[in-house]
C-alpha cells in the first residue's frame, strides 16, 4: 500500500512528483515539472570521443525517454522474445525495465514485465516502437506503461506491486503518450481506432479510476499526446490533447471542465503551460499552435483561444515556454518563437534536419536534437544565437533526459551520459 503521506502529496502537488522527489531527479517525461525546462548547466559541446562519460548499449528497441531517481536511470525496452513470425510479419517481445548504475552506465537489471505475444501485437509506424512511453516515478514508485499493451507499477528496486492488462485498445501505428500522476491516478491518454478516451487508475493498486471519452466523430481518431497537469484558481486540470479536441479533466473524478475543438489528429506534442495560457499543437494534417486561457466551462472554443499560429508549427516535437517566450521545433527542422501573450513572431530560423525528440531548455540554452542525432544548441532570448552543433551520427527520437550536470541521450541502439 502507498503511504497515506504519499497520496496527500500527490492530491496537493502539481504534476507527477512529490517532494519526496530531489530537486536533481527526472522523474517523468520532460523533466520535473514536464515542461522541458531545468536550470542546470550542461554541455553545451560533445562528439563520439569528446565529453561522454560512457555510452551503454540497450537491449531492444524502445524510444521511451530516461528517467532518474538518486543514482539509478530507468528506461523501458521491448526486447525480441524468440524467432520472428516471417509469416505473419510479426516479433513477440517482452516488454521490460531496464535499470541503470549513473555512475558508471552498468546495466544492474532487465526486469520483464509483460511478455506481447499471439493476437496483441499490432503493426507500428516506422518512427515507434513498442516501448515509446516514458515511466514516471513517484515515491519509492515507478510507474511504466506500454500503451494498449498493459500498465504496471514496480518499486525502484524493481518488484512488481501491480500490473493492469484489462484496457486493450485497437491502436494506430502503436502506442505513444506517457501517463502522468494527478490526484492519487495514473492518467493517460487511449487514443486509437475506437472510442478514443482519457484513462486513470488508480495508483495505489492499478484499478480503474475513470475512463472520459472524447466527446467528437473525429475522421481520424488516433493520437498518442502525453497529458500536462496544470493548477487554475486552486483547481488541477489535466490537459489532454487528441484528435479534434482539448480536454480538461478533474483528475480526481475524470469530469470535462473544459473543451475546446479543432481539426487535426495524430495529436502528440505535449501541452504547455506559461503565464496562465494553455499552448497545443493540433499536429496533422496541417498544425496550428493554439494558445488558450485554462478558465472557462464547456465548450469555449470560440471564447477562450486567445491566439493561434498557423506556420512551421511541430506536429511531433513538444515546444518550451519560458521567460514569456514560447520556443518550438518543427518536424522539418525550422525553430520559432513567439511571444507567448500574443503569439507575435520573434524569429523564425531553418537549423536543418528532422526532428521527433521534444527540445529541452537547460542553464539558458535550448538543445534541439535532430532524428540523426545532431544536437544543436541556441542560446534561449529574443536573439538567435547558434551555439553549438554536436553529433552522434545515431539515430534518435527519444527526448533528452538530465542528471545532475549531466545530459542523457538515447539513440536506436544506446544510451549515452554526456557530461563535461
Amino acid at each position: 500500500m502507498m503511504p497515506n503521506c504519499l497520496i496527500i502529496l500527490t492530491l496537493v502537488f502539481v504534476g507527477a512528483f512529490s517532494s519526496a522527489c530531489k530537486a536533481d531527479n527526472w522523474p517523468i517525461f520532460r523533466g520535473p515539472k514536464g515542461d522541458g525546462v531545468t536550470n542546470q548547466s550542461l554541455p553545451t559541446q560533445w562528439g563520439a570521443d569528446k565529453n561522454i562519460a560512457w555510452r551503454t548499449e540497450i537491449p531492444g528497441e524502445g524510444w521511451s525517454s530516461p528517467v532518474t531517481a538518486g543514482d539509478r536511470i530507468y528506461l523501458t525496452a521491448a526486447i525480441p522474445a524468440g524467432e520472428r513470425d516471417e509469416d505473419q510479419q510479426k516479433q513477440a517481445y517482452r516488454l521490460s525495465l531496464i535499470i541503470i548504475d549513473a555512475a558508471s552506465g552498468k546495466i544492474l537489471q532487465t526486469i520483464p514485465i509483460m511478455e506481447q505475444t499471439g493476437e496483441r501485437p499490432a503493426r507500428i509506424h516506422r518512427k515507434n516502437s513498442h516501448a515509446s512511453p516514458t515511466p514516471v516515478i513517484e515515491g519509492d514508485r515507478i510507474y511504466v506503461h506500454f500503451g494498449y499493451q498493459g500498465t504496471a507499477c514496480l518499486n525502484l528496486s524493481g518488484e512488481v506491486l501491480w500490473k493492469n492488462r484489462e484496457l486493450y485498445f485497437k491502436p494506430t501505428h502503436g502506442n505513444g503518450g506517457s501517463p502522468v500522476l494527478a490526484s492519487g491516478n495514473l492518467i493517460f491518454t487511449c487514443d486509437g481506432d475506437e472510442e478514443p478516451k482519457i484513462v486513470a487508475l488508480n495508483a495505489v493498486n492499478g484499478r480503474l479510476a475513470w475512463a472520459t471519452v472524447r466527446p467528437v466523430s473525429a475522421k481520424k481518431t488516433f493520437s498518442f499526446c502525453t497529458p500536462t497537469v496544470i493548477e487554475v484558481d486552486g483547481q488541477l486540470q489535466v490537459i489532454a490533447p487528441g484528435s479534434d479536441c482539448v480536454l480538461a479533466l478533474d483528475p480526481a473524478t475524470g469530469k470535462t471542465i473544459w473543451d475546446v475543438r479543432y481539426v487535426g489528429y495524430s495529436v502528440v506534442p505535449k501541452p504547455s503551460y506559461h503565464r496562465g495560457l494553455v499552448f497545443i499543437s493540433t499536429s496533422f494534417d496541417s498544425s496550428k499552435m493554439l494558445a488558450i486561457r485554462p478558465t472557462g466551462r464547456g465548450v469555449v472554443t470560440d471564447t477562450h483561444v486567445e491566439w493561434q499560429l498557423d506556420r512551421n508549427v511541430p506536429k511531433t516535437p513538444s515546444m518550451v515556454a519560458h521567460q514569456g517566450l514560447v520556443y518550438s521545433i518543427s518536424d522539418d527542422g525550422i525553430a520559432t518563437c513567439v511571444e507567448a501573450e500574443t503569439g507575435d513572431l520573434v524569429y523564425r530560423k531553418r537549423i536543418g534536419g528532422n526532428y521527433s525528440s521534444s527540445p529541452l531548455l537547460a542553464g539558458g540554452k535550448l538543445y534541439f536534437t535532430s532524428e540523426d542525432g545532431v544536437t544543436t544548441v541556441v542560446r534561449a532570448g529574443e536573439e538567435f544565437e547558434e551555439l553549438s552543433t554536436n553529433f552522434l551520427e545515431e539515430r534518435t527520437l527519444a527526448s533528452l533526459g538530465v542528471i545532475d550536470d549531466s545530459i542523457l541521450l538515447r539513440t536506436a541502439t544506446s544510451l549515452y551520459r554526456i557530461q563535461e
